[in-house]
């Protein structure tokens, strides 16, 4: 009989209750074999979504109703149709993004936010804040101000969203800034 505990990747002991020898096991889970530079949970973050695209996708996603991979061309960023397909392979394989065949037409894909992808609204929400109040984003002042005042409701509001697969855009697709990027 084997006695032990397992915690996510965690190193563990087993100890064999009939033998006298113990050993030392590391439990790696299947879905991350890539290996970290670091236990911080900043780098491990940015592990998964820290490249240049991945939170515009997931942005796309929860706050603008795109679903398809022709939404995410048109959203104005840029991105080239290979980057865009390596990003939301990678975002499915990190468990962020689900892709589900459209029940009227099987050949197209709809992506979608899962609960760990949906998390990351707070940390949009702050990114968006941190960014109009430092840089001058093409977001109209109002919009900024209210959703500053309002955090709570605002992440409330794009939580019911998800929950109810509500696709109607939570926020405009913002106007090109001097530099000739969208926010």
């Amino acid at each position: 009989m084997w006695l032990w505990t397992a915690y996510l990747g965690c190193s563990f002991s087993l100890t064999c209750i009939l033998q006298v020898t113990s050993a030392t096991v590391i439990f790696v889970s299947g879905r991350h074999s890539k290996k970290r530079r670091s236990g911080c949970p900043v780098s491990v973050s940015l592990d998964l979504i820290g490249d240049r695209w991945s939170l515009l996708i997931v942005r796309d996603l929860m706050v603008r109703g795109y679903r398809t991979f022709k939404d995410f061309q048109g959203s104005g960023e840029g991105i080239a149709t290979n980057i865009l397909a390596d990003r939301l392979q990678k975002l499915r394989a990190s468990g962020i993004i689900t892709a589900e065949g459209e029940e009227a037409d099987g050949r197209k894909v709809n992506y979608r936010l899962t609960e760990k992808g949906i998390d990351l609204a707070p940390v949009l929400l702050e990114l968006l804040l941190w960014g109009a109040r430092h840089e001058e984003p093409g977001a109209p002042c109002g919009v900024i101000a209210q959703m500053a005042q309002n955090r709570a409701a605002v992440l409330a509001e794009v939580r019911r969203r998800w929950e109810e697969r509500d696709a109607t855009p939570f926020l405009p697709k913002f106007e090109k800034t001097k530099s000739g990027g969208s926010a």
